[in-house]
């Protein structure tokens, strides 16, 4: 059976390198980075090398960079510290954030009594700057912001300079969950101004269990997790080493191939979507994913004419995996929350599907994918 991989914005294959890396490391740094005999020196040198390699990419201090589980973890640090660290008494966001950020916020809300209020969208996602202007302006409480710089579902591209401008300029925080665009975007921290960004190693080909949170040099940072003084104090846990160094060489490889990367991966996007209108040109293109200058050239999200519950399993039985997107679809229980946010009159009900792509797709995936969906639908 074929085996065709459309869903690298839920994960990405680990590059080769990175696995080499990793079994070295497994065999060479098996000391805990936190004792002082010569075993914990070793494994403590290489994780602080791999900090000072990793802040390079975004010309910050290795102390700006602090390692964590995941960008899910990395989200919570980030606004836990918000609120219980420096003040933060109320927090602007979007519906159509990842529940990294949502489902925390709600925590928030009803815990410590922060405030939480939500940006307009318009039905292609895009953001109403004028309307966080206004939210901005209401009030003088410290302030958070709190938006993707990807989309993990329909691929929008914030515009983040402006965000920044009009965060700096109204005295509040910007955090950013910048998990879909590190590995395939140039993110300049000293042009770029975001308080916080977080990452996570396994959507730009490293392992799975390792990402990173970014807090600008001045903001104090307290940990959700106690019982030691890994990390500087930020989060006890002893370091996952190996995942460490995988994470620094899957992010030295993307950065040296970043720009043939993007002109490869967006040229499949380009087929994939000319094929699609051949398909049928009342396919539609959810938020801005059509839109190649205002959207992730890894990820687009299809709306199909009709509702088919199926769709998802019997591209699966077909040997192809994506995701899905609509509340009505098999191997979904709740549905996209973003999709439910922008869709209406009924669009909402059509099965949508994510698909995305990495370096390693090519265009024999997309015909093949193509003939199936014909089939199918």
């Amino acid at each position: 059976m074929n085996a065709i991989y459309l869903d690298n914005a839920a994960t990405t294959s680990m590059y080769a390198e990175v696995i080499e890396v990793m079994q070295t490391s497994m065999v060479e740094n098996f000391g805990n980075p936190s004792s002082i005999h010569q075993f914990g020196r070793k494994a403590k040198a290489t994780v602080e090398t791999a900090r000072k390699n990793i802040a390079k990419h975004f010309n910050v201090s290795a102390a700006e960079i602090i390692f964590t589980s995941s960008g899910t973890e990395a989200d919570n640090l980030i606004l836990y510290n918000a609120v219980l660290n420096l003040g933060v008494r109320r927090i602007i966001t979007s519906k159509i954030e990842h529940h990294a950020v949502l489902h925390t916020c709600d925590f928030l809300k009803e815990s410590k009594k922060i405030s939480i209020e939500y940006v307009n969208v318009d039905v292609f996602g895009n953001m109403d700057v004028l309307h966080l202007e206004t939210l901005l302006t209401a009030s003088k409480e410290k302030t958070l912001v709190s938006f993707m710089m990807i989309n993990n579902e329909i691929g929008n591209l914030l515009p983040i300079n402006k965000i920044v401008d009009l965060c700096k300029k109204n005295n509040a925080l910007f955090h950013s969950d910048t998990v879909q665009a590190i590995g395939h975007y140039t993110i300049d921290l000293q042009a770029t101004m975001v308080d916080f960004i977080v990452a996570s190693a396994h959507k730009f080909h490293g392992p799975k269990g390792v990402g990173f949170a970014f807090f600008r040099k001045g903001f104090g940072i307290l940990p959700m997790l106690h019982g030691g003084d890994q990390e500087k104090g930020a989060r006890s846990s002893t370091e996952n080493v190996h995942a460490i160094l995988g994470m620094e060489k899957a992010l030295e490889i993307a950065h040296n191939v970043l720009e043939a990367d993007k002109s490869y991966i967006e040229s499949l996007k380009i087929y994939f979507m000319n094929e699609l209108k051949q398909l049928s040109d009342k396919i539609e293109f959810n938020g801005l994913s059509g839109d190649l200058e205002q959207s992730s050239y890894t990820i687009l999200s299809v709306r199909f004419p009709v509702q088919n519950e199926m769709l998802l399993f019997s591209l699966d039985l077909a040997g192809i995996a994506v995701s899905g997107g609509s509340a009505c679809q098999s191997g979904s229980n709740k549905g996209s929350h973003v999709l439910s946010e922008i869709l209406k009159n009924g669009e909402e009900d059509k099965t949508s599907v994510r698909f995305s792509f990495s370096k390693f797709t090519n265009k024999e995936d997309i015909d093949f994918t193509i003939s199936k969906l014909q089939e199918i639908l």
